[in-house]
């Protein structure tokens, strides 16, 4: 029995029987509890299937919603209750073994479908309602006016027994009589009604034309109205009502009376406030949701004259951290009582506070001195947010990073300042975080750029658009061509021929490195392939590949290497690969492991970039290069003559360590024939740079090489 009670049909009965508890108290069902529970129990399968479904299918939920209707669950109460148990069972009792999170993303869309199928089916069920009490309005008032004109009995009758609110009144406005329901409506005191005066039930959310068309059918202007009106009961709560006031005529065809029928909305419209509020406003911490801030950023943008608008977009620093440490439901806390601190920081006209979602709020302030305002507004949020937070007996100390775009409604829309906004935000977190940052329209435009650039690549790589330039390596003894340096670029369809300082940290940061660093040596392996059979006679031509970090740690790049190598039919020494000073810093013998097997194969390995690392010269010892690259920061003070003494020191210092070491040494960014000459007489062995040859085709380094065999 047991078994059966722990296997899916038994807990799903279990969640149906906690369901019923919940909702019972609440309906208007005739039938006994556990009667109405084996109602809920195909409506709590579905739920399970929902949950379960590989796709989503919203309509489904919407369905089990619509059918709480017809349970005669219409109190807006068991929808509230219901939802709450959806969210605590639902995932506990029906979700298996899956991964909670989804589940969890899961349980919130059934939870707002159904509550979309419960309004969606209310709102059909209260037409229905609605049409059968006009039916009985209007027959109500035919047989009121029937009965005025002719039997007082028969007018009782009807006057008394009719289920919606009824009241009669002079033309100027005394109330004559009132029947039952009314008295009800009102609560129940007969003679707080009876002799009022009709001018008296003002309230403040009438429209503006309903004491107009009152007074244009007391003159007998108009027949009748329908208004949706509010009404002050005696207790002070309000009573809402659809208001039809009708004209009655004496025989001879003058006013005489006006007639009043009622129909309490009340709880509808209750009902209607809480589903609005539920879908605009956060569930954990009761802010206002993305759709309500929305709403407003829209209406502050397109207000009219001199209005300006302030926008301040939080990040909690750190945020997923506590969550993974603590529990979501620390991290649950957390973000209630930093919504609590928030709201403190905005209470001014104008001012309002919102949760977009996760760890991200959002302040918006309006009005003519927002430019001050907003920064106030910033400063006051970064001040509640430094006092620690206690949760689960522990202090978290909480930090964020802010956004803030300002200006004038009406130049920009709702989502180019939020993303403006976003953007900024994380220019805050990459400067440090723990501060905020003004938005930079130069700023957002680069950061735009950026983004469509990062998205692109993936695509970039598949469809062909990259392409290598090679720069020529000459010896500074002979000035003969001995190889080149590899370097990719990006023929972009809008943006033109991209370089390697603007996508090579895309392509790190998001690991499309590796693939396009794969395709860089294997189009340079093939290139000087095809360089040796066209001039075997000149000597060899080496090719220098650049190493990104990211490809140094990656576990393929010994095997690919040694797969292109061989595939290419290219010897190892024909091949160097350049790996920057500050990739190899403090590297220990599992980062080394791949470059001194590569260099036991005989591919040389260049330090790039030397001298701007700020690495121990004895680490030099061992790593496995062959090569110094000396950064051109050492040169600049050579480009004229006489050369800055101090710049030949070092280079002379660095070139005589080197050849101790037996390491060559290559100089880059050499840009004028004085600047060759000094670094030949200081002993380097190669250089790069545009005074021999700017990037080119390698049809240009095949020239190059061309001559120099010839002279």
């Amino acid at each position: 029995m047991s078994g059966e009670q722990d296997g899916p049909e038994g807990r799903i009965r279990r969640f149906a029987t906690i369901w019923s508890r919940a909702i019972f108290p609440v309906t208007a069902t005739s039938l006994t509890r556990p009667e109405f529970e084996q109602q809920l129990v195909p409506l709590a399968r579905r739920l399970c299937d929902a949950l379960r479904e590989r796709v989503f299918d919203a309509a489904e939920s919407q369905a089990v919603g619509a059918a709480l209707v017809g349970t005669h669950c219409t109190d807006p109460e068991a929808l509230s209750r219901t939802l709450d148990c959806v969210d605590a069972y639902l995932v506990l009792y029906c979700g298996g073994d899956g991964p909670r999170e989804e589940l969890r993303a899961r349980s919130a869309r059934i939870q707002h479908a159904m509550a979309a199928g419960f309004a969606q089916a209310l709102r059909e069920r209260t037409l229905v309602e609605q049409e059968a009490i006009s039916r009985a309005a209007l027959s109500a008032r035919s047989a009121v006016a029937e009965a005025l004109h002719a039997s007082e009995a028969r007018f009782r009758a009807v006057f008394h027994g009719a289920a919606i609110g009824i009241g009669i009144a002079d033309l100027d406005g005394t109330v004559l009589e009132v029947n039952d329901a009314l008295i009800r409506m009102f609560g129940g005191l007969e003679h707080q009604l009876r002799g009022r005066n009709v001018g008296e039930w003002t309230h403040p959310d009438d429209s503006p034309h309903v004491w107009k068309l009152y007074e244009e059918l007391v003159r007998g202007e108009r027949e009748h109205y329908r208004v949706e009106k509010a009404f002050y009961r005696p207790d002070g709560t309000v009573l809402w009502t659809n208001l039809t006031v009708s004209l009655l005529r004496d025989a001879d065809g003058m006013p005489q009376y006006q007639l009043a029928l009622m129909e309490d909305t009340t709880e509808r419209r209750l009902l209607n406030l809480r589903l609005r509020y539920e879908a605009t406003h956060d569930a954990l911490t009761g802010l206002p949701n993305r759709t309500l801030f929305f709403e407003r950023l829209e209406k502050a943008l397109s207000a009219s004259g001199s209005g300006r608008f302030g926008l301040c977009y939080l990040d909690l620093d750190g945020f997923k951290t506590v969550n993974d440490s603590l529990g979501h439901a620390a991290g649950d806390r957390l973000l209630v009582e930093v919504a609590d601190r928030l709201q403190s920081c905005a209470t001014a006209p104008g001012e309002m506070v919102a949760r977009l979602g996760g760890d991200e709020f959002v302040a918006l302030t309006t009005g003519p001195d927002t430019e001050t305002e907003v920064d106030e507004l910033a400063g006051r949020i970064m001040s509640v947010l430094a006092t620690p937070i206690r949760v689960d007996g522990r202090e978290l100390t909480v930090r964020g990073s802010i956004g803030i775009v300002e200006g004038p409604a009406g130049e920009r829309g709702a989502a180019e300042v939020l993303r403006s906004a976003d953007i900024t935000m994380y220019r805050a977190k990459s400067a440090g975080g723990n501060r905020y940052e003004l938005a930079d329209p130069e700023a957002d435009a680069r950061a735009i750029t950026r983004h469509g650039l990062t998205t692109a690549l993936p695509a970039a790589l598949e469809r062909g658009e990259f392409f290598i330039e090679y720069q020529p390596l000459v010896h500074l003894g002979d000035g003969s061509v001995r190889g080149a340096e590899a370097l990719v670029r990006w023929l972009h369809p809008q943006h033109g021929i991209i370089g390697p300082d603007r996508f090579i940290p895309l392509a790190e940061h998001t690991g499309l490195i590796v693939p396009l660093g794969r395709w860089v040596l294997e189009e340079s392996v093939r290139q000087a392939r095809r360089w040796e059979a066209r001039h075997s006679d000149a000597g060899p031509l080496r090719v220098n590949v650049n190493l990104s970090p990211m490809q140094l740690t990656h576990p393929g790049l010994v095997s690919d290497t040694v797969d292109i190598l061989e595939r290419e039919g290219l010897a190892p020494g024909a091949l160097c690969l350049e790996v920057t000073e500050s990739a190899l810093i403090g590297a220990d013998d599992d980062l080394l492991k791949p470059l001194r097997r590569l260099a036991e194969m005989g591919v040389d390995i260049a330090l790039d970039d030397f001298g701007t690392g700020y690495s121990n010269l004895a680490n030099l010892r061992r790593l496995p290069v062959s090569v110094l690259k000396l950064d051109r920061s050492f040169t600049q003070g050579m480009q004229h003559f006489p050369a800055d003494p101090v710049d030949l020191k070092i280079v002379e210092g660095i070139v005589a360590l080197a050849h101790s070491l037996d390491l060559a040494v290559t100089v880059e960014g050499v840009e004028t024939g004085a600047q060759a000459d000094q670094l030949r007489e200081l002993g380097c062995d190669t250089a790069q740079g545009w005074y021999y040859a700017r990037p080119g085709p390698p049809d240009q380094l095949h020239e190059l090489a061309l001559a120099d065999a010839i002279s």
